[in-house]
Order: structure tokens, then sequence, then C-alpha cells
């Protein structure tokens, strides 16, 4: 399992080596949820909160 630091906390985030592009993650420290942008090399970003588009 490998550790990556979270871009909102700097806390540890286990990231399974299988972990799939989009995939998205929660960090137990602060529960921000992180998608991960790139797998080489690997990067997470904060999830894009998602909107409500009110049937429009």
């Amino acid at each position: 399992m490998l550790k990556q630091a979270c871009p909102e906390c700097t806390g540890d985030v286990p990231v399974a080596p299988e972990i799939e592009l989009n995939e998205i993650l929660e960090c137990a420290e602060c529960m921000a949820e992180l998608e991960i942008v790139s797998r080489d090399p690997l990067i997470m970003a904060l999830a894009p909160e998602a909107e409500e588009d009110w049937g429009e």
C-alpha cells in the first residue's frame, strides 16, 4: 500500500497500487474527498463538489 500526502491537510492517505484514474478517496484525518488525477506520477487533488442542475 502506497501513502500519499493529502493536499488539504498533508496527512497520509493510503493508496492501493491498483488505484484507478478519477477514483475518489477520503482522507481519514480531515475527511476531504480526494480524486486521483494522475497515476504516474501519483497525484491527488480535492474532488470537485457535485453541483445541482435543478433540472435545467
